[in-house]
């Protein structure tokens, strides 16, 4: 591992490490508790990584002994002993660091049970739980489990469970653990089988983007009413500038016949090869050849001003999706089609 830090290694990598280091004895000791998927995949790493510089080991097993006091202060003392704590002894950004790194870790595993669960029988426990509860477990369920989840909800709790997804930051272990608890014993009867961050806007605008037009739009429209900074937020996370690939040329044609072509060679000289591609694809081969060759004589543009121009193009997408002119192709439940 010859060039290597601690920073660029997975964290399958550092698992790995930290077996080596243990030895033998105590590594076998820490297998039983694993899966075997698990023990499997360490086992390939752990032949795959060979020899390991002595920095970069000490390096991964301080970061482990930091993300163990971590837990344990906040499995004792809760979030505000574990944060007061961890900043006396590694300053302000050291703890962040830590958190963030236990954080990433439970994420994957929390409620990770309820992912091979069909929506349709996952929605017959959840609908007549509090509004808070449904957001947080959906906020770990997959994509096309929480899109169609929300789709069946009815429409009075679909608000308030996306606006709560959509704001839910992070939950203490307690809470987590609590309700996973919960959840699976409920669960169990049918399937034998900290401080995380959870939700957010990023996860909601995913979530309704693979939600039916007809729910999507309900819902945008009556979260507006009631929190308008909010809808905007996730609004804008809906339906990104490089999602321009998965139009029709037909829709893209029409997007073009309504963009600056200011806007259009800002956007383009931050795109990406396959979003310039296919827009230079729909263009007439005069106004792509200027186009091109303007974007060659570009300098000093910044990244707020691509960004803007590119929200441009979005803002015209959604104007026209919302007109009939286009269509956007979502997942989960299709349109109808007439």
């Amino acid at each position: 591992m010859v060039g290597a830090n601690s920073k660029t290694l997975s964290g399958q990598s550092k698992a790995a490490i930290i077996a080596i280091s243990l030895g033998t004895e105590s590594a076998a000791a820490v297998f039983k508790y694993l899966k075997e998927e698990e023990i499997e995949q360490l086992i390939v790493e752990i032949s795959r990584i060979g020899n390991v510089e002595p920095e970069i080991s000490e390096q991964v097993v301080n970061e482990f002994y930091q993300m163990c006091l971590a837990q344990k202060y906040i499995t004792e003392g809760g979030m505000d002993y574990a944060k007061e704590v961890l900043e006396k002894a590694f300053g302000v950004q050291g703890a962040t660091n830590i958190i963030d790194k236990i954080t990433s870790s439970l994420k994957v595993r929390s409620f990770d049970f309820i992912r091979k669960i069909e929506p349709q029988y996952l929605l017959g426990f959840l609908q007549n739980e509090h509004a808070q509860t449904i957001a947080l477990i959906l906020s770990y369920a997959k994509i096309d489990q929480a899109s169609q989840i929300i789709s069946m909800l009815p429409k009075e709790k679909q608000i308030d469970v996306i606006e709560r997804m959509a704001t839910l930051e992070r939950t203490s272990p307690e809470i987590i653990k609590d309700v996973e608890a919960s959840l699976e014993k409920k669960l169990s009867t049918v399937f034998t089988d900290q401080f995380t961050e959870t939700g957010g806007v990023e996860n909601v605008a995913e979530i309704l983007n693979h939600v039916d037009r007809g729910t999507e739009k309900y819902i945008s429209e009556e979260l507006y009413k009631k929190n308008q900074d909010l809808a905007e937020e996730i609004r804008k996370r809906m339906f990104v500038f490089e999602d321009i690939v998965s139009l029709d040329d037909i829709s893209i044609q029409r997007v073009l016949r309504d963009v600056d072509n200011k806007d259009l060679m800002i956007a383009l000289k931050g795109a990406n090869s396959d979003t310039q591609e296919i827009i230079y694809a729909n263009l007439s081969s005069r106004v792509r050849d200027t186009i091109k060759e303007d974007i060659q004589f570009m300098r000093g543009i910044r990244v707020r001003d691509v960004d803007a121009s590119q929200q441009v193009i979005v803002d015209i997408i959604r104007r026209l999706e919302d007109a009939g002119e286009i269509t956007i192709q979502r997942g989960g439940i299709e349109d109808e089609l007439i």
